[in-house]
């Protein structure tokens, strides 16, 4: 098993910024601590060990603490050089490190699955770096900035980070680095001059490093875009089963269907109907349909679920939510489904003001087994998607 150390470089002096970007907010959130959330989730980190300005120490560490950072173990002071400063991270290492990783400080939208892939790249090759193809074209220019040259950018690509190496092989780079009084302002470079290769995982744009204020606008732009794609995408599902019983009419998605059998329920029991509208309500965080038309309501004895599904888009529209699409699926083993299945779409789609194409109806048996295959009963599952 490996054990993996995230070191995050926090110790430069954000010249350019003009302003320490590490403690700049991002909706609400300071730009480090951001940082560190992310590398908390991550389930292949076993510790983050944070390089930051000797000034800044107690404040970072108290910061993490408050916020659940359990992952971090260790606060050093940063070197004058990106590479001195890492290089204090090193000597912190657990004997334990198999790979160890830097990143960026002030990339604060670096994704949990970013880290993930490219550590799990790096336990299989000894090297790894998060990069993204240059796509724009490349001139080369004089000194007064007259084009001299187009390069070709076929192989050209913009490291990020983070950047992930067998511990003991880094060490070994950097100590060989230092003898020879190089110092590399990136992390790949130094396993590159000690002849490892070093693999690139591709990355994303928004996986930006803060360096100006227009990186800041841009940064914050890209997580209103987000918040926002969150915000207006909901999905739910839901989950329905009734007794098959004599005497009782069967009922699937507003149909009667023929059979010798029906589902036992305070109302129609229609339990396909009655899964769409639990995922509908889920997905918009209003409860269930046990909350809304509770079983023991005279008012709901023998309700049509068709009608009480028009109630549930009546809620749905007043939280501001438009059904995109329903898929359902009837687990039952008699009686066949297939030749209903058009007109319980054409229903249920009618019911949440959709197209019939927006509403999927699949049924299944299960090949005798359960109490569905016994045929004691049937099931129905669902999933919808809203958006706002």
């Amino acid at each position: 098993m490996s054990y993996t150390v995230m070191m995050i470089a926090a110790a430069g002096h954000s010249t350019r910024m003009g302003q320490p970007k590490q403690s700049i907010l991002l909706d609400g959130k300071p730009v480090l601590l951001r940082t560190l959330l992310t590398m908390q989730k991550v389930d292949a980190i076993n510790e983050i060990l944070l390089i930051a300005r000797p000034e800044d120490k107690a404040d970072f560490a108290l910061m993490a603490a408050a916020n659940g950072i359990t992952k971090l173990r260790h606060v050093v002071s940063g070197g004058d050089t990106r590479q001195q400063s890492v290089q204090n991270g090193l000597k912190l290492l657990p004997a334990e490190t198999t790979l160890v990783g830097i990143h960026d400080g002030a990339r604060p939208l670096v994704t949990p699955e970013t880290v993930e892939q490219v550590i799990a790249t790096a336990a299989l090759t000894g090297a790894a770096a998060v990069a993204v193809q240059v796509k724009d074209t490349l001139k080369k220019a004089d000194e007064k900035g007259v084009i001299t040259a187009t390069v070709d950018r076929t192989d050209l690509w913009r490291v990020q980070t983070p950047q992930v190496f067998a511990a003991t092989a880094y060490k070994a780079a950097m100590e060989a680095a230092v003898n020879a009084g190089l110092d590399a302002t990136d992390d790949c470079r130094l396993m590159e001059m000690a002849g490892h290769p070093v693999q690139l995982v591709p990355g994303l744009e928004t996986n930006l490093k803060l360096t100006t204020p227009e990186d800041v606008l841009l940064a914050q732009a890209i997580l209103t875009t987000d918040k926002k794609e969150r915000d207006t995408m909901r999905i739910g599902h839901g989950y329905d089963v009734h007794r098959l019983v004599e005497g009782r009419p069967l009922i699937l998605g507003g149909v009667t269907i023929p059979h010798d059998k029906g589902l036992l329920g305070h109302s129609d029991a229609d339990v396909l109907t009655h899964a769409i509208m639990d995922a509908l309500l889920g997905a918009a965080a209003l409860g269930d349909i046990g909350g809304l038309f509770p079983d023991n309501d005279p008012a709901y004895a023998g309700a049509d679920s068709i009608g009480l599904l028009t109630q549930v888009i009546a809620h749905i529209r007043r939280a501001g939510y438009t059904v995109a699409n329903i898929d359902a699926t009837v687990l039952a083993q008699q009686p066949k489904l297939k030749p209903h299945i058009s007109s319980m779409r054409a229903r249920l789609a009618a019911a949440c003001e959709l197209p019939a194409t927006s509403v999927s109806i699949k049924a299944t048996t299960e090949e005798g087994l359960g109490f569905t295959g016994s045929m004691e009963g049937i099931a129905a599952h669902a999933v919808c998607l809203l958006t706002k």
